[in-house]
């Protein structure tokens, strides 16, 4: 016992040599201004494992049987003249004066045939491409958040400059593979105007791929043409690359408006990515138990997928799914549950039956960025990732059930992201790893930090944490004990200050001006206000 208790003094003295030199080391980064915490280059992570299955082959199988019943029994309401026409075309059955569609069988597997499994979603930097499929993921920042938050200056509405500094932290996080929306909505600006001002914002503060929002088909042909000034095509071109996003939300329970339907059409035609996702809540806008608000979910969102190719046979599509329960006690939404992660795990399940990419969320409920936010999303992100999920929507900031964009939650979310991504590198296993000779060299009661071996990896052998805090009590505690949401803090304020504008070919940014300031002189679009 003795001889424990000396070796574990010694090691206890190793660990506080290293973790001074590493605070020492902290120090002088910090005066010669480097970065505000170490990231890979851009590079998209890969699923090396198998996905996790929450239900048999059988019982999916159930889930997919029913909801053709769901369809093809009571259909879906469909608040959109020109769909009803092309499912009335592709043999639905619609009835003159109502907006109920009915789907015979077959009629849907016969639709999505025509799906793509993969393809390229396509940026202005094409450095910054998306492989979209397979098991590739993509992180997207949050978005449409009404409000944001800081330690500073606590919760607000959400508003232009707030709305820019969301765009430099995606543009310099690398993990952050495409703005995925407004992160949070500047509602300082007119609606009618507001997607002129903040596409052009995107396409200026960051050289990701982007998401046009479907409210309208208006604002998607203003996004579509800004895509193709930003990328420097032709009309031609856009139609060929997929080159921005859209998603498209059913109106649960079984109802696809409008605007909603005008997107689909409008993006579909054009070749460009509609990403499909039901927002079913069970127990509110769903069946309380998590199966039938599956049912619920695979059917609306097969029905939107089955326009996409109406519309145009091969035009990208992705399934998404966001199905998670409500708090029964008041009706709030919740997120990061037991029922959020097997939802998401079983949409996953759905999306590869169909051999269609798979979205899914990074979502919580709490108010603040405390542990309720840090072990909501990461049980979100789990179920995310082990789903097999593609795209990762709301991956940075969402806080509050979408209600906040935080600041510091995307500092901490972007610190998980980047953790996730090392967890998904292959572990490599060969005769320079297994490390014999310098177990070998160091032999029994040894350590391990002197030796060459280790010398030789120390810098990169393991993940650097941006908010984790590794040092021992005391050093911690002089530092002034700083939480984490304290030091996400202060990381995303440096990587505001470091932030470097990406370079744009000059007669792109003045053709990008001239469509603007002329739309916005004809008054944008109309709205209710």
């Amino acid at each position: 016992m003795a001889n424990s208790n000396e070796e574990s003094g010694q090691m206890s003295g190793a660990v506080r040599t290293v973790r001074t030199r590493s605070s020492r080391r902290r120090g002088r980064q910090s005066a010669q201004n480097l970065p505000a915490f170490q990231q890979k280059p851009f590079r998209q992570p890969r699923l090396q494992y198998e996905p996790t299955k929450a239900v048999s082959d059988d019982q999916l199988e159930a889930i997919h049987n029913t909801s053709l019943q769901v369809l093809q029994e009571i259909g879906i309401d469909v608040i959109h003249e020109e769909a009803k026409a092309h499912y009335k075309k592709a043999g639905a059955d619609v009835v003159a004066g109502s907006d109920r569609v009915r789907f015979p069988i077959g009629l849907i597997d016969e639709a999505i045939r025509t799906c793509p499994s993969s393809f390229t979603l396509h940026a202005r930097n094409p450095a910054h491409n998306i492989h979209v499929g397979d098991n590739h993921l993509f992180f997207s920042s949050v978005a449409s958040a009404p409000n944001c938050s800081d330690l500073d200056n606590g919760r607000r509405v959400g508003n232009h400059e707030d709305f820019q500094k969301f765009l430099k932290l995606s543009q310099s996080c690398n993990i952050i593979h495409i703005n995925g929306g407004y992160p949070v909505e500047p509602v300082d600006i007119h609606a009618s105007i507001r997607h002129l001002t903040c596409l052009s914002d995107t396409v200026k503060l960051t050289d990701k791929a982007f998401h046009i929002y479907s409210l309208g088909k208006e604002r998607n042909q203003d996004g579509l043409e800004i895509t193709r000034i930003a990328r420097g095509i032709s009309n031609e071109q856009l139609d060929r690359e997929v080159s921005c996003m859209t998603i498209i939300n059913s109106s649960s329970p079984l109802r696809l408006d409008t605007p909603m339907m005008q997107g689909i059409m409008e993006m579909s035609s054009r070749n460009q990515l509609v990403v499909m996702t039901p927002f079913t809540l069970a127990g509110a806008m769903a069946p309380v138990t998590i199966a039938g608000a599956l049912v619920e979910q695979n059917a609306e969102a097969l029905a939107g997928i089955a326009l996409t190719q109406l519309v145009r046979p091969g035009a990208p599509v992705i399934y998404g799914g966001f199905t998670s329960n409500v708090d029964m006690k008041s009706g709030a939404p919740a997120f990061g549950t037991p029922e959020y992660m097997k939802a998401a795990l079983v949409g996953g399940q759905l999306a590869r039956r169909y051999g269609l990419p798979y979205r899914t969320s990074n979502a919580c409920a709490a108010n603040f960025p405390d542990a309720q936010a840090a072990w909501e999303s990461s049980f979100s992100l789990w179920g995310a990732i082990m789903g097999g999920g593609n795209l990762v929507k709301h991956a940075a900031g969402w806080m509050e059930g979408g209600l906040t964009a935080s600041f510091e939650k995307f500092i901490m979310d972007v610190d998980c992201l980047q953790m996730m991504a090392e967890f998904l590198d292959p572990l490599i296993v060969d005769d320079d790893t297994m490390a014999l000779e310098a177990i070998r060299d160091v032999g029994p009661g040894g350590h391990f930090f002197g030796t060459q071996h280790t010398q030789d990896r120390y810098k990169d052998a393991f993940y650097a944490p941006i908010v984790s805090d590794w040092r021992n009590y005391e050093s911690w505690e002089e530092a002034g004990s700083p939480t984490a949401e304290q030091k996400a803090n202060k990381v995303f304020k440096q990587v505001l200050a470091d932030y470097e504008r990406p370079p744009l070919d000059p007669a792109i940014e003045e053709e990008l001006d001239a469509f603007v300031a002329k739309r916005i002189e004809e008054g944008g679009v109309p709205t209710d206000f």
